[in-house]
């Protein structure tokens, strides 16, 4: 039986997923959308550094102005590599590949970690299995061959394309460990309340802030190599 949970995350993701394909679509949308986006995972990783320190009591302001500043740059610099990606043709449809690896990863952790539940991945996070993080990659796998023919001018086998997929899949998942971790210390459930089923806007970016920088640099790599 569907949990409530996650029939409010199935309803919000499909408006989010409408918004990130208009994305790729529209620039200003992508501009617009890099901006609300960065702006509320910015104001929700202040406030779960403000809750860390105060569970904590961590008595330092001043390393918690520097965090929330080198949070700010990142997520800058972040946005401007997606803008620049998603502005060239050439790039946009891997960026887009990367994308949907993050979903599908997500997706795959929380579908497989339901069903096949067993020992936890770490402690860092109780409700991250090992069976989550392999349904996570396999998940992320069944995108290769719809993808495949459109990549054949990068990668003349599909193998090159696997492997994207698992190590982006990986930097997702760890990603998603690093906010969790940062989630147990200040003592909280999400890093946000704005979306139903799935807490906040850093909560569901969480993997892709750090899978899909990492994804574009393995997939220049690959594309050297080859």
């Amino acid at each position: 039986m569907i949990s409530k949970d996650l029939t409010k995350r199935i309803i919000t993701s499909i408006p989010l997923i409408f918004l990130l394909v208009f994305s790729f679509i529209n620039s200003f949308v992508l501009i617009i959308s890099l901006i609300i986006v960065s702006l509320i995972s910015w104001i929700e990783f202040n406030e779960l550094i403000s809750k860390i320190y105060i569970q904590n009591n961590y008595k330092n302001k001043f390393y918690k102005v520097v965090i929330n500043f080198l949070i700010l740059i990142y997520l800058t610099i972040f946005s401007l590599l997606i803008f620049i990606g998603i502005t060239q043709d050439n790039f946009k449809l891997p960026i887009f590949f990367l994308f949907c690896i993050c979903i599908f990863s997500d997706l795959g952790g929380l579908i497989f970690g339901k069903i096949f539940k067993g020992r936890k991945l770490t402690k860092i996070s109780p409700n991250k299995t090992i069976s989550g993080s392999i349904g996570s990659f396999i998940l992320s796998l069944i995108l290769v061959p719809i993808f495949q023919p459109y990549f054949n001018i990068h990668f003349s086998n599909s193998y090159d394309l696997i492997l994207l997929a698992i190590f982006t899949s990986f930097y997702s998942q760890i990603g998603d460990l690093f906010i969790s971790f940062c989630k147990r210390k200040a003592k909280v459930k999400d890093a946000g309340y704005i979306l139903p089923g799935h807490g906040g806007i850093l909560d569901r970016i969480d993997g892709m802030l750090v899978a899909v920088p990492l994804g574009m640099a393995t997939w220049e790599f690959l594309v050297v190599i080859v």
